[in-house]
């Protein structure tokens, strides 16, 4: 089998071109949205340079880091019919170091900037005349912070890198036998153990509450991480989905074949109504409640201009893949899974957009030139990082103990 792949000239311009306008929309933003006036949110331009950063930064690092998720849950679970196209999480992963860099230079802006138009908490007058505030200052502060990001940031990194590098060694490992294949799968075991314990203390828990639902600091959900969880798993599904289709298209990953297609469609099928579950009863529990301090927050989306995107969060993130991927068919048909996986990406986008937007520029919502652009540029991001895995690494893994599973996988 032909397992090198080569960067077809199409691609490599359409990452450069995404990386293009995310760096021009970077600096228009600079040029005409005023960064760098007063953090009090008089200025609404300024306000949403940054949510804009922190909303893509935020979305983004979730998603590729869903990659290292899947593999994870695939080791612990000694599940092998996904071996075929393990590859290409390895590819997705191997951008987390960088989007890592990116999301914390963002949030550290932000926070040493002293941004509380974007975190309220940031405001230290306002701490100090605010009861809630100031009981809630000894986890909502700078130094918890940026010290919980850079630890979860650089352990993802590091065990990414890690349990990449291990399925890279066993290319050099020629054929394994039983001995080999059982201390090779002890190591992932044991490194896919270290990294879910993190990921249950931080995307399951703790970082959705510093990244995003503080800023909204007078308001709280105990679904807050799972709904976050579901919407980034989803979407980091449908990202996977489309990589896989295109290294297919490509002429690798030549044991995938539509039994895989199928099983991924489920992926995305399944965790749309979940995601819908957590939706419907986080506000559900809150519209039944009626207590102000809760309804407050959805207040402000199904009233005022957010209400529309609000409205189309739920008809693109559920009705949409509910209605296409309800036959078996429609999900082993390249084309479909195509476009539902594009829809659900840009979907739980505009599912962040809802969650950081009405706590920092109010009701002065914009989805313009600006918006799209960095989301573009991130993307760019990661298309790029994918390519430079592609090109140096073999996207089958020959040697891989379970790679005959897969490729006699049946639905």
């Amino acid at each position: 089998m032909d397992n090198r792949y080569v960067t077809p000239a199409a691609y490599k311009k359409s990452y450069m071109a995404f990386i293009g306008i995310g760096i021009l929309t970077l600096i228009l933003g600079f040029v005409f949205l005023n960064p760098f006036a007063g953090a009090h949110g008089d200025n609404v331009n300024s306000t949403r340079f940054w949510a804009v950063l922190v909303q893509n930064s935020t979305y983004w690092m979730l998603l590729v880091n869903v990659a290292l998720f899947f593999i994870v849950i695939s080791t612990l679970a000694q599940g092998g019919w996904n071996a075929a196209f393990r590859r290409v999480n390895e590819a997705i992963t191997s951008v987390i170091p960088v989007m890592a860099i990116i999301t914390f230079i963002i949030l550290l802006c932000v926070v040493v900037g002293g941004r509380y138009d974007i975190y309220h908490w940031l405001d230290g007058e306002a701490v100090a005349h605010d009861e809630l505030l100031n009981h809630k200052k000894g986890f909502l502060n700078a130094g918890v912070f940026l010290g919980f990001t850079f630890v979860v940031l650089f352990l993802w990194s590091y065990l990414g890198r890690k349990i990449n590098k291990l399925s890279r060694e066993s290319d050099e490992m020629g054929a394994m036998d039983f001995e080999t294949s059982k201390k090779f799968n002890a190591q992932n075991l044991k490194f896919s153990a270290y990294y879910i314990v993190i990921y249950l203390l931080s995307v399951a828990s703790i970082l959705p509450w510093l990244w995003l639902m503080s800023i909204d600091p007078h308001w709280y959900s105990t679904m807050y991480s799972w709904y976050t969880f579901a919407s980034t798993f989803v979407a980091g599904i449908a990202m996977l989905t489309l990589f896989v289709i295109y290294f297919k298209n490509q002429g690798q990953l030549e044991y995938v074949n539509k039994e895989h297609l199928q099983d991924l469609g489920k992926f995305m099928f399944a965790f749309s109504i979940f995601w819908t579950y957590l939706w419907f009863d986080q506000f559900m529990l809150i519209w039944y409640g009626n207590i102000p301090e809760e309804t407050v927050y959805f207040k402000s989306r199904l009233q005022g201009p957010y209400k529309g995107l609000f409205y189309l969060n739920l008809i693109v993130n559920f009705i949409l893949p509910f209605l296409l991927f309800m036959k078996a068919a429609s999900k082993r048909n390249y084309a479909l899974v195509t476009f539902v996986s594009i829809v659900i990406i840009f979907g739980h986008w505009i599912d962040f957009y809802q969650m950081v937007m009405p706590g920092t520029v109010y009701n002065n919502p914009h989805l313009s030139w600006f918006e799209f652009g960095i989301a573009l540029g991130f993307v760019g991001v990661i298309m790029w990082g994918v390519n430079r895995f592609a090109v140096k690494t073999p996207m089958t893994a020959l040697n891989d103990p379970f790679l005959k599973e897969s490729i006699i996988h049946h639905v």
